[in-house]
């Protein structure tokens, strides 16, 4: 059942009839509730791995990003697709992250960019235990071992965070 559901999504919101190499195999993994590791080359679809299994089951996937400009790019690329995207980044302020948290609770967003730093916050955590989780990403995991300890801690407090917050299952995904 599940492949019928990401193949018409892939085709519905991507135009493409089939996924690349070792895609398919990563979002079977993620739909049936395994934690994943997803290691594909630069440009090789690792977001896609975590955006079909968004649409395709109830709920929100919450993706933890270290660049800015890559939960802005992908948020606007998402939304052109007609799927509904946020990031929270430092430029909201208090209101605007509130409306945002609250969409993300009451409203049909899919997926919601958020840094490592924003796991920190307790307002942030305490408002993502009252969503639909499906899924946590991480992207460029491979931050919490090269970065983590030195240029970005939180990306090393990331299992903590996690813990806290009982989601079903988890993507690294990495290159």
């Amino acid at each position: 059942m599940n492949n019928i559901n990401i193949h018409n999504a892939l085709k519905k919101y991507w135009g493409f009839k089939s996924f690349r190499t070792k895609q398919e195999a990563i979002i079977n993994d993620v739909l049936i509730q395994k934690d994943t590791l997803a290691l594909l080359p630069t440009g090789g679809g690792k977001s896609i791995c975590y955006q079909i299994p968004a649409l395709v089951k109830e709920g929100i996937c919450i993706v933890v990003s270290p660049l800015v400009a890559l939960m802005k790019d992908q948020t606007i690329k998402l939304q052109k697709r007609n799927i509904n995207a946020i990031a929270i980044t430092s430029g909201l302020n208090q209101n605007e992250l509130d409306i945002a948290l609250d969409n993300c609770i009451y409203g049909n967003i899919k997926l919601l960019y958020v840094s490592p730093e924003r796991l920190e916050s307790d307002l942030v955590r305490e408002r993502i235990k009252k969503m639909n989780v499906n899924l946590i990403a991480v992207d460029e995991a491979h931050c919490i071992s090269r970065w983590g300890h030195e240029f970005r801690p939180d990306y090393s407090r990331l299992g903590e965070y996690l813990d806290q917050l009982n989601i079903p299952r988890i993507l690294a995904c990495t290159a």
